[in-house]
């Protein structure tokens, strides 16, 4: 079998540090982007059909901040209506979701075992 793929390339296997959700493109998904876009390390980008949310080692989503933004109370099920896809380990908590660029990072949320291998 023969690649055919363009000589020298190579897939950069190195870790981005980044985490992040596309949401819908509505009310409730510009609200929400409108919170996380005056966090530190966190990157919005406006699309016609969606709205990327990027952030550097953890992004976390408050709802409860999320709740005064809006108006209205916004939990969990809300967070996943308007999310369309994610990159990262996804944590959910009652009051909050967060997204870790490393699963090392998430460790304590989802019994990930960093004990060492012999």
């Amino acid at each position: 079998m023969t690649s055919t793929a363009p000589q020298g390339f190579s897939a950069n296997h190195t870790s981005s540090n980044r985490c992040g959700v596309t949401l819908m493109n509505n009310q409730n998904g510009h609200v929400v982007a409108d919170v996380m876009r005056g966090k530190d390390h966190v990157t919005v980008t406006d699309y016609p059909s969606m709205i990327r949310v990027d952030g550097e080692r953890v992004l976390t989503f408050d709802f409860d901040e999320i709740s005064k933004a809006l108006g209205f109370d916004f939990d969990q099920a809300d967070f996943e209506e308007i999310m369309s896809t994610h990159y990262g380990r996804m944590v959910h908590l009652d009051d909050r979701t967060m997204l870790f660029a490393n699963p090392e990072d998430a460790a304590e949320y989802i019994d990930f075992d960093l004990t060492p291998v012999d």
